[in-house]
């Protein structure tokens, strides 16, 4: 499918339903055990869920959600393929969220399954000492102290040490104005968790922080840039909730601080890093999970496919073709390695040079990755709708879209073309499992 014919595709895929799965692959039969008996086969891929939008809408379930889940479980209710479910929410933990999914789904799942849009953060151990501002919503003390950080401040607490700061709400104005009871200490990151409550206090104090470096109760420094490291988590511009329409996500707020940023001092705001959908680390660290699953089942097939479901072509379709490059990278770098060792005499394995150590500081936190592929489904249940405009012009290309994805990342029409497109969730399962030859022991699979 090329990315021109999309909107086209997108509507098909909703008409046509599941008739468009039927026929691409022959099934295969059950596996055997080491007894003889028969037993479900062994995955060779995994499958990585978006959450909003493919599976619930605000807190109400998908229908084809259930459907599809129930086709993941044997009759012990244990999940036939690895799954995780890689969401860019970021306002609560891990174990949350899973018990939020358990309930909605009706099918069991533990913490380990899931990806918070802030989960990588713990691999960004150089930050967990530093005294870190920290942005958002919902517990956010909790979730980063089980992230690693050890010394932290919150929006909230700078605002009532410095309370001349906040002033564009007159109803939340000081009435009394007095010198800072206690002096915090110099603030050294900032960590931006997901969209806040009050934007223009976020937004004031934030500024403040980057343009005194750490020291907010100052005045503006000059030579305050390069400013201090910001980490942001989920770059979504929109989500999509039980409303028609998607509603504004975190990469809007992250838009406002940039543009307010560059707006005083001419200058671009630097991101230490941006954790998250599309991110290369968050799909690298969603294999890393993948794999744990099969490990801890014991099963010798190695996971070499990902498939990454999800509704929003700027970030689920895109994070998982930019991650599909990496693999591709990855493989031709250590085909490339294994090449040179043995040429040397060498064993074949090969040491991580310290630049690529420096460029990519989370790598080395993980093994290696394994698999060879992600591909990425679409669903037309969330941010892309099959009922979206289609084009007068079919000359028109995805280059003229106007581009949703974060600054920092480049605009390629080939990362926002999905490798398929199909109506929900449902369908989605039923043409991956087609598409492996993948067919569970019907005796045991759950009703």
């Amino acid at each position: 499918m090329r990315a021109p014919l999309l909107c086209r595709s997108l509507q098909r895929a909703a008409a046509a339903g599941s008739l468009a799965l039927r026929g691409l692959c022959r099934s295969a039969g059950p596996a055997e055990d080491g007894t003889g008996a028969e037993s479900n086969p062994q995955p060779p891929f995994g499958f990585l869920f978006d959450i909003d939008g493919v599976l619930v809408r605000g807190k109400t379930p998908i229908p084809a959600a259930r459907k599809a889940f129930q086709k993941l479980l044997n009759s012990q209710r244990q999940f036939l393929v690895p799954v995780v479910f890689v969401t860019n929410a970021g306002n609560c933990l891990r174990q949350k969220k899973a018990d939020q999914l358990s309930h909605l789904l009706g099918v069991p799942i533990s913490q380990d399954q899931v990806i918070m849009s802030h989960s990588p953060l713990r691999m960004f151990k150089r930050y967990h000492d530093k005294c870190v501002l920290v942005s958002g919503q919902g517990p956010l003390l909790d979730i980063a102290k089980h992230l690693g950080f050890r010394q932290l401040i919150t929006i909230d607490r700078l605002r009532e040490v410095y309370p001349l700061l906040d002033m564009v709400d007159h109803d939340r104005r000081p009435k009394a104005l007095h010198a800072p009871a206690v002096e915090l200490p110099k603030i050294e990151a900032i960590v931006l968790f997901g969209e806040p409550v009050r934007w223009e206090t976020n937004l004031q104090l934030i500024i403040d922080v980057l343009l005194t470096n750490g020291h907010p109760g100052n005045p503006y420094s000059q030579s305050s840039y390069p400013h201090i490291p910001v980490l942001a988590c989920n770059m979504d511009l929109m989500w999509m909730a039980e409303g028609h329409s998607p509603r504004f996500g975190h990469g809007t707020f992250m838009v406002c601080l940039e543009n307010i940023y560059k707006k005083i001092t001419g200058k671009e705001l630097r991101y230490e890093a941006l954790i998250g959908k599309p991110s290369e680390v968050t799909y690298h660290y969603a294999e890393h999970l993948i794999r744990m699953q099969a490990v801890a089942k014991q099963w010798k097939t190695p996971i070499r496919t990902l498939y990454a479901i999800g509704d929003n072509l700027m970030t689920d379709i895109y994070g998982a073709n930019l991650y599909n490059h990496y693999l591709e990278e990855n493989s031709r770098r250590g085909s490339k390695a294994r090449i040179q060792a043995k040429a040397a005499g060498g064993t074949g394995s090969t040491a991580v040079s310290q630049e690529d150590e420096m460029d990519n500081p989370w790598e080395s936190e993980l093994a290696s990755a394994a698999a060879t592929s992600c591909r990425s489904v679409l669903v037309c249940t969330g941010v892309s709708s099959p009922h979206t405009e289609v084009p007068s012009d079919a000359r028109e290309t995805i280059t003229e879209t106007v581009f949703h994805g974060h600054r920092d990342f480049r605009f390629d029409p080939a990362l926002v073309e999905p490798d398929h497109v199909v109506p929900d969730v449902d369908a989605a399962v039923d043409l991956i499992f087609q598409l492996e030859n993948f067919t569970p022991n019907e005796n045991h699979r759950t009703a």
